[in-house]
């Protein structure tokens, strides 16, 4: 900590108009916690918790904390933690997406109005994490991400289940009519039953994995389950560490860390992983709070000289669990050494080129491939621009089917998630294979605000006869643990303007994943009539946080971050 900064409980007084007053109030108050005079003299390291009994993947939190505050103690520090807002998935209507920036706001304010020389953050589920991120890259306190980890998969009629990859493939077979409504009831018991996040390579294992690449978190620690001895050995270093960082003269800050040179790491590791098309969202929103721009036709030039190499679900077959055993998110790395800015610091006191020299070499080469023996050449993700996606649009090739990349199809359209849930499954739906679903105003500020909707469902009368997979195209998301040949992220949105919007049934689309191309296949005049015809929009909610997330939220291809938390991009 410099030395003209002042420590722990002294930090950023209670304004009463006398200092001294301030600090002998607060004091007061903190030894009505049972604290000693010499613990109030130690750097104060907080803890952001993001558990609730709406996010059982933060089930183990509890645990976490009272290893982390272990770690604090042994270093000489002061642990106080302190809760945040709480994201948990599948439990927020419309969607978690919604509130990301509103917990990043919480997270952010906090660290700021706090008395803390440094930071852990304890988060988890999809949204918490790059929530956490956010803030601390606005606040600049010395922070450490820490993960609550994955879940177990586990046995179950003879092969393993997780979530959520597993949770999609027999909704599908359901809906095919390959499983019966006791079976799916069955299954439904059994896809999540340890504490942590998804097990497959979703969103959340995903950010998991970028906030190691970015440097923010402990080496090693993106892949530990939840349920290992070593997340809470991981959670006991994190609070050794916040401490020295607190006490350094010149501390590790996310300022520090999050660089033009780290970003494109994490894009690395994104791109190698098969990682989830929300994580770039979140990269890109977590980069922008500190200037830095992530062009899509950057990505598109780190995806074209960045393999895959991890065969983990939803687009191969093994596990989180499976790449911690495997080496880690170090021995990717490893593979990764030659693309990557190795003189990056990193939280731990190192940069990422002495972090990779110290650490053992072996690796499990059936989850994570050599560099040389790719799983696929090029990388997970690949963003499109034509007359449909002005600013462009995002896909996961790594999970889609290749024979469908080249292709004109006709476009058959539903204009809002209630119109898709009305209409999808109606025997008399005019629909064939080889059509493109096309799925409009489920952007990110649509009333539906940018749900998990891209996974647009087979038409059941295809599913029953044996399609497993067509191209969907919305401006929603997936879900990191989804599959399929869908483009997403469509930018800009229906519900601004964009060509989606002006997209009616029986057009024609065209998509050149060679070419980097989707393009509405309409004359400009036609457009021109319809953009006319167009309804005004809607006007904005009354009041409330409602009212804030549609004016100042921007478009996908920005992160979907609000306008006014960003500063100017970088030169």
């Amino acid at each position: 900590m410099p030395p003209d900064e002042p420590l722990g409980l002294q930090r950023g007084l209670t304004h009463y108009g006398d200092a001294d007053f301030s600090l002998y109030l607060r004091r007061s108050f903190a030894r009505q916690s049972g604290l000693s005079s010499e613990m109030l003299k130690r750097p104060v390291v907080g803890i952001a918790q993001s558990t609730s009994g709406f996010n059982p993947c933060h089930r183990s939190t509890p645990e976490l904390v009272e290893a982390i505050k272990r770690g604090v103690l042994a270093a000489g520090g002061l642990p106080l933690d302190f809760p945040t807002i709480s994201l948990g998935e599948s439990f927020l209507n419309p969607t978690s997406m919604k509130f990301r920036n509103l917990m990043a706001m919480d997270v952010e304010e906090m660290l700021r109005a706090q008395p803390m020389d440094a930071v852990v953050l304890v988060g988890g589920c999809d949204k918490t994490v790059p929530a956490q991120l956010m803030g601390a890259a606005s606040a600049d306190v010395p922070a450490i991400q820490l993960v609550v980890g994955p879940m177990l998969p586990m046995p179950w009629r003879g092969e393993r289940l997780g979530a959520c990859t597993d949770c999609r493939r027999f909704w599908a077979r359901f809906r095919a009519g390959e499983v019966s409504a006791a079976e799916i009831e069955a299954v439904e018991g059994q896809l999540a039953v340890t504490a942590g996040t998804c097990s497959v390579m979703g969103t959340a294992s995903t950010m998991a994995a970028i906030a190691e690449a970015l440097g923010l978190s402990l080496p090693g620690t993106a892949a530990i389950p939840a349920v290992h001895a070593d997340r809470i050995r991981a959670a006991e270093a994190s609070g050794r560490r916040a401490v020295e960082m607190a006490l350094s003269p010149d501390p590790v800050r996310p300022s520090r860390l999050i660089t033009p040179q780290s970003v494109e790491n994490a894009l690395r590791v994104l791109l190698a992983i098969g990682g989830s098309t929300n994580a770039l969202i979140h990269l890109t929103a977590i980069a922008g709070r500190r200037g830095i721009e992530i062009p899509l036709e950057r990505l598109n030039a780190l995806s074209d000289t960045t393999p895959v190499l991890v065969d983990l679900k939803p687009t191969g077959q093994h596990y989180m669990a499976d790449l911690h055993a495997a080496g880690g998110l170090g021995a990717v790395l490893r593979e990764l050494k030659p693309l990557l800015h190795l003189d990056c610091p990193t939280v731990a006191g190192q940069t990422l080129g002495e972090r990779l020299a110290a650490e053992p070499d072996w690796v499990d080469r059936g989850v994570v491939h050599a560099f040389a023996d790719p799983i696929r050449a090029q990388g997970g993700l690949v963003a499109l621009f034509g007359s449909l996606a002005p600013r462009g649009a995002i896909l996961k090739r790594s999970a889609a089917d290749p024979q469908l990349f080249e292709r004109t199809g006709r476009a058959v359209v539903f204009s809002s998630l209630e119109d898709l849930a009305a209409r999808i499954d109606d025997p008399a739906l005019d629909v064939t294979p080889d059509d493109f679903l096309v799925l409009q105003n489920a952007g990110p500020t649509s009333a539906a605000a940018m749900p998990e909707a891209g996974y647009l469902p087979i038409p059941q009368k295809l599913a029953r006869a044996g399609v497993k997979d067509m191209v969907r195209i919305s401006d929603a998301r997936m879900s990191g643990t989804a599959y399929g040949t869908i483009v997403l992220h469509v930018a800009p949105e229906s519900a601004v303007g964009g060509p989606l919007g002006l997209v009616r049934n029986g057009d024609r689309i065209r998509l050149s994943v060679a070419g980097r191309r989707i393009d509405l296949l309409v004359d400009e005049a036609e457009l021109a009539a319809r953009r006319a015809a167009q309804p005004p929009a809607p006007p904005p909610p009354a009041r409330g946080y409602a009212r804030l997330y549609q004016q100042s939220m921007l478009q996908a291809d920005a992160g979907c971050d609000f306008d006014f938390l960003r500063p100017p991009a970088q030169p």
